[in-house]
C-alpha cells in the first residue's frame, strides 16, 4: 500500500535520492564487531509504545493507535490469515564486516552520525549489505532478526519477479496477453482486458483512486474486501473497480488493484498458490533463513498488493539477487533479462520513473527500489552491489531528507 500519488510524489522527489546512494557501514554488537545490534527502546516511545510495552492489537487498530504499529509490523501473519512460505533446510551464508565504518552526513549546516538518524526517527530495523557482507544491522523498539517485518507495498515487487518467473518458464506465454486468458473470472471487466505489462507499469487506465488520507478512498475499500475477509476476496472485489478513463500503457496511476490482478495471473498460470511459488522459485533459490508468510483473503489467494512478511537478512538477500542480476548462491534465481527489462526504461514507458513493479531512480540508471507505505525500502545498486534495507513506524519528509544525506555519505566514504 503506499500514499496517495500527490503526497507520494512529493515524497518520493526527496527519497529518491536516498536510492541513487548505496552503501553501508557495519555495526555489532559493540562498536568494533560487526552485529547485529538490538535496541530495546527507540525514539519517542510515549507515541510508539505503552508505558515502554508494545501491545498487540487486533486488526487494523494501528490505523488510530500508533503504539499497536511495533507489534503489528512485526507481526502482520497474526492479524489476518496468512499462509507460511516455506525456506530451505540451509540458508546462504551472509558474511559480516569485521568492525563497524564511522560516517558522517551534513543536515541543515550540521555533522550528524547514523546513531543520530536512529535516534530520531521510528525505523525498526536498517541493514547495508556489498556483495555477500553486512556491513551494518540494527534494531529498534525490542525488535530482532527473528521478527518478520511487513512490506506493505514492497511486496509489488516481488509480485513482479514472480511475473517474470512465469514467463521464463512459459506458463505466462506474453506480458502482451491480456489479464483474463488467464483469469476466466475477469473476462468482460477493465482489468480483464487489460496487458499484463500495463499492469507491470501501473498504467491499466482503470480509475482507482490510492489515498490514504481519506478512509473513503478506493485502497480502504479494497482491503476490507480482501485483507479483512470479506466473502467477496480479491476475485470479487476487482470487477468493482470497473470505470476506464484510458487505453491500457498511456498514463502512469499507481494502483493498488493492479498488483492484484498480476497476483492471481500467476497463480492461476501456474497452478500453485502465491505463497508455493514464492517458496519454490525465490524463496529456497534464495536460501532464505527463515519462513516468511503472506496473508490471504477470505477465499485463500494472498493480497498481492502488501503484507509479504520477512526478517530484515531475507529481505537484505532479495535486494542482494537483484543487485547480483538475479543470481545468488550459485543459483539463478530470476532471469537476468527480466531484472534488465524491468529497470531499463523505454520510450514507450508511461513513467520513467517506475519499472515493471518497482521503483526506478531518474538520477542514477543503475539504482531501483521497493517501496511500502511508511517507509519501508529495499535499494539496489547492481553496479556496485550494494543494497539498503529499512524498515519502520511511519515516514516523513524530513526523514526521507536524512536518510538521502546518510546514505549519501556513505556511499562516498566505500567509493
Amino acid at each position: 500500500m503506499r500514499p496517495s500519488l500527490l503526497p507520494a510524489c512529493k515524497i518520493l522527489s526527496n527519497a529518491l535520492l536516498t536510492l541513487v546512494l548505496m552503501a553501508g557501514s557495519a555495526v555489532g554488537q559493540d562498536s568494533a564487531s560487526a552485529g547485529p545490534r538490538f535496541r530495546v527502546d527507540g525514539p519517542d516511545m510515549a507515541i510508539w509504545s505503552r508505558e515502554g510495552q508494545f501491545p498487540s492489537c487486533p486488526g487494523l487498530t494501528y490505523l488510530d493507535d500508533r503504539a499497536c504499529r511495533v507489534s503489528a509490523f512485526s507481526d502482520f501473519g497474526r492479524l489476518f490469515p496468512s499462509r507460511v512460505v516455506a525456506a530451505p533446510a540451509h540458508a546462504s551464508p551472509l558474511k559480516r564486516a569485521p568492525q563497524e565504518l564511522r560516517v558522517e552526513h551534513e543536515l541543515g549546516g550540521k555533522r550528524r552520525t547514523i546513531d543520530d538518524y536512529l535516534n530520531k526517527y521510528p525505523v525498526t530495523g536498517f541493514l547495508v549489505a556489498k556483495d555477500d557482507t553486512i556491513l551494518l544491522e540494527r534494531y529498534q523498539y525490542g525488535r530482532n532478526d527473528r521478527h518478520l517485518l511487513t512490506s506493505f507495498s514492497m511486496a509489488k515487487t516481488i509480485v513482479g519477479m514472480l511475473v517474470g518467473i512465469a514467463v521464463e518458464k512459459g506458463a505466462i506465454k506474453s506480458i502482451d496477453d491480456k489479464a483474463e486468458v488467464y483469469v476466466p473470472e475477469l473476462r468482460g471487466t477493465e482489468y480483464g482486458s487489460t496487458p499484463i505489462k500495463a499492469l507491470l507499469l501501473m498504467a491499466s487506465g482503470v480509475k482507482f483512486a490510492e489515498t490514504y488520507s481519506d478512509r473513503s478512498s478506493d485502497i480502504y475499500e479494497l482491503a476490507r474486501l480482501t485483507l479483512e475477509q470479506d466473502p467477496a476476496g480479491v476475485v470479487g472485489a476487482l470487477p468493482r473497480f470497473n470505470t476506464r478513463l484510458h487505453p491500457p500503457g498511456q498514463r502512469f496511476s499507481y494502483s493498488s488493484a493492479e498488483s492484484l490482478v498480476l497476483g492471481l495471473v500467476v497463480a492461476r498460470a501456474m497452478g500453485r498458490t502465491v505463497s508455493e511459488l514464492m517458496s519454490e522459485h525465490l524463496w529456497k533459490p534464495l536460501g532464505a533463513e527463515s519462513q516468511a508468510n503472506w496473508n490471504i483473503d477470505s477465499r485463500g489467494q494472498e493480497v498481492t498488493f502488501a503484507y509479504f512478511n520477512a526478517v530484515l537478512r531475507d529481505w537484505a538477500r532479495l535486494g542482494l539477487m537483484l543487485a547480483h542480476r538475479g543470481q545468488w548462491a550459485g543459483q539463478r534465481v530470476v532471469p537476468e533479462r527480466w531484472v534488465t527489462e524491468s529497470t531499463t526504461v523505454q520510450p514507450s514507458w508511461p513513467s520513467p520513473t517506475y519499472g515493471y513493479h518497482l521503483w526506478l531512480s531518474p538520477l542514477n540508471r543503475d539504482a531501483f527500489y521497493f517501496n511500502g507505505l511508511r517507509g519501508q525500502f529495499v535499494t539496489v545498486n547492481p553496479k556496485t552491489r550494494m543494497v539498503i534495507v529499512q524498515t519502520s513506524l511511519d515516514t516523513n519528509e524530513l526523514q526521507n531528507e536524512e536518510f538521502a544525506a546518510l546514505t549519501g555519505a556513505i556511499r562516498d566514504s566505500l567509493r
